[in-house]
């Protein structure tokens, strides 16, 4: 196995870690305290959009599109990728700026793979731009979503349209200004075999009949200009040419989108891992207490040590998996999708665990990103399917390999 950098990946990821030097870092608090402040609740930061066309202008965008759709990006593989994503991971919003932020990527690249060209010159394409936002509304607040075959929301055909009936919820995205474009997930025909019951069909933003009922923090912060929403579709209406692929068709679409975004978490994940431990690094070494260095206390070290080997740890099976997904796709990597979906969240929150404890009372407060670190590690344990599910599937693969080999 060789996973050393190309050259394509290496300057492309000297570019980003240098427009994060240049733009990003400086504004965090910036940012922060606008995004924080109630009077600019579901405001977009002007920044954002500032420095994303600095990033387009350079040909820092769409660098998360795989490689067969190198019309539209750099044309990199997964394992190009991730150190890019890596570096973005630093700073919890700053995939956007790239163009690189869910759930865009993956409606992106379920429109590329999927839609038609009427669909992809409506949504694809503004899209691509970085002029709209999205969301994928596929879980739902009745039924355990961890399990997509539950889905109740029903779409059913009436004439030229089809007709939306449910509830949905972890709608990311569904507060942002700029979101025009819902891709839902419901149930076709509740009659057929269990994982052809599900289509999926494209709200615009505006339609009547579609309610958003209220935001949902992520431990108690609102993520706001994005936010998470719960919604009620009653009667929404969309023409039958809305719909992705063909009916029955929806629960092949939701694996083929969700393999991407958890690999992309990951990558983001390890970022954040590795600025939580530089921060501890940098503390510890200028915190005296009772009488030395934090950095000289033998729990600290032995806290820092754990915390490199277990990032490293990730990262490797982050890019294994990334090599995988490239050369066998989806379904064939699905064991390693699974199990850096379990290992790299769980590493991350751990590392920031010991990065705040080390801070004392500021460790969990606003003056180091270590508690967005946090939050967006523990958050993702649940997103894209909680630990427990990706283990159960991961463990029945396992012994099925076991027995076959």
């Amino acid at each position: 196995m060789d996973f050393s950098i190309s050259e394509k990946s290496r300057q492309l990821r000297d570019q980003v870690r240098a427009f994060m030097k240049e733009h990003v870092y400086p504004i965090e608090d910036e940012i922060f305290n606008f995004t924080h402040d109630p009077k600019n609740l579901w405001v977009v930061p002007p920044q954002i959009e500032t420095l994303k066309q600095k990033a387009k202008a350079m040909g820092l965008w769409n660098l998360f599109l795989p490689h067969e759709y190198h019309e539209y990006s750099p044309g990199l593989t997964n394992l190009e990728y991730a150190p890019l994503s890596e570096e973005m991971g630093r700073v919890h919003w700053a995939s956007e700026i790239f163009n690189c932020s869910a759930p865009d990527t993956g409606n992106m690249e379920v429109l590329a793979r999927y839609g038609t060209p009427e669909q992809k010159k409506r949504w694809l394409e503004p899209l691509l731009n970085g002029e709209i936002r999205s969301s994928y509304l596929m879980t739902e607040p009745q039924v355990a979503s961890s399990d997509a075959t539950n889905v109740e929301t029903s779409i059913t055909r009436d004439g030229n349209e089809y007709v939306i009936n449910g509830r949905k919820w972890w709608s990311s995205c569904v507060f942002d200004p700029r979101n025009k474009i819902y891709i839902l997930m419901g149930k076709t025909d509740p009659k057929a075999s269990r994982h052809i019951q599900q289509s999926v069909v494209l709200v615009p933003a505006g339609t009547p009949g579609f309610e958003i009922l209220r935001p949902l923090r992520v431990m108690n912060d609102l993520h706001s200009p994005h936010g998470h929403g719960e919604v009620r579709l009653t009667n929404v209406r969309v023409p039958v040419e809305n719909l992705l692929l063909g009916e029955g068709r929806g629960f092949e679409i939701a694996q083929g989108r969700l393999g991407p975004g958890r690999i992309h978490h990951c990558m983001r994940l390890i970022g954040a891992a590795q600025r939580a431990l530089d921060i501890m690094c940098h503390r510890v070494e200028s915190r005296v207490a009772f009488g030395k260095k934090l950095s000289d206390q033998s729990s600290i070290r032995q806290d820092i040590a754990k915390s490199r080997c277990e990032i490293q740890q990730a990262r490797l099976l982050t890019l294994w998996a990334a090599d995988r997904l490239d050369k066998e796709g989806n379904k064939s990597a699905k064991d390693a999708i699974a199990m850096i979906k379990v290992t790299v969240p769980l590493m991350c929150q751990t590392v920031a665990d010991r990065a705040m404890q080390s801070h004392g009372g500021m460790g969990v407060c606003q003056d180091t990103p270590l508690p967005e670190i946090f939050s967006y590690a523990r958050s993702i344990r649940l997103a894209d399917g909680p630990d427990e599910v990706h283990m159960s599937q991961l463990g029945k693969l396992t012994i099925q390999q076991t027995l076959a080999g």
